[in-house]
């Protein structure tokens, strides 16, 4: 599987226009950015039997559930100030009421990714209304982002709510050339915390993990709140952020 996921080097990344200010030079960074081919089913060891292939101190940065207004603006200016890309979950209602922030998410570098419609258990319905849910939220993001709906995701990664897979749909994405993303811990940020306690709980686990993907929301105030100390963290502490690409990014098409 490893040979399917490549690394790339890069020095600077950077979608955004010309004028953007440039990156502090005590900026966190984003060290390299990392590939993902359509032929890689499954990621991340809290769920699955192996991640991405991150060396020690790497991590990934990935956030569920926005857009939401409030919180993922200051997720993004957070990430921005730190010039680190993540990648963002979307579930597609949030998508379609508030598409401005999609675009502002793929218009700074990140990349944006798919988490259904409505955010349900898919394990909990049949299998043909659970891909139903998928589609429809794959179409409202790429809608958001292209003014349309695509056949094919630009980006071909998924994550389940609730990580409530099945054996049937992870199936039936891996017959679509779909990577679904588990995590390899997380900021349990749906648990009321303080953004200090929140830093603390996160950075322990991180200590322990020693990298990986870490799963964060953008929906919640205490992570927006939180997330500045943690990149400052990281940087002291000498980690390393990764941001995960599509190998073969599809154009959308109508």
């Amino acid at each position: 599987m490893l040979a399917k996921i490549t690394p790339v080097l890069c020095l600077v990344l950077s979608t955004v226009a010309a004028s953007a200010a440039p990156c502090p030079a005590d900026a966190l960074g984003t060290a390299r950015i990392l590939s993902v081919d359509r032929s890689v089913l499954t990621v991340g060891r809290k769920h699955f039997p192996t991640t991405l292939p991150l060396a020690a101190k790497e991590v990934v940065l990935t956030f569920d559930d926005g857009p939401w207004p409030g919180t993922t603006p200051r997720v993004l200016d957070a990430l921005a100030r730190e010039c680190v890309r993540a990648t963002f979950f979307l579930v597609g209602r949030n998508a379609a009421a508030h598409p401005q922030l999609v675009r502002r998410e793929a218009a700074e570098g990140h990349t944006v990714a798919h988490h259904t419609y409505a955010h349900p258990l898919l394990d909990h319905l049949r299998p043909e209304a659970a891909m139903a849910e998928i589609d429809r939220g794959m179409a409202a993001v790429e809608t958001a982002l292209h003014g349309h709906a695509a056949t094919i995701p630009s980006a071909p990664f998924f994550r389940f709510p609730g990580f409530a897979s099945s054996s049937p749909l992870l199936d039936r994405l891996a017959a679509r050339g779909i990577t679904v993303f588990g995590a390899d811990l997380w900021a349990s940020d749906w648990n009321p915390m303080t953004p200090d306690e929140q830093l603390h709980l996160v950075l322990d686990r991180l200590e322990s993990a020693g990298g990986g993907i870490i799963l964060f929301h953008d929906t919640k105030a205490q992570t927006a709140a939180m997330l500045p100390a943690f990149l400052r963290a990281l940087k002291t502490r000498g980690y390393r952020v990764v941001h995960v690409v599509p190998a073969n990014p599809k154009v959308a098409a109508k």
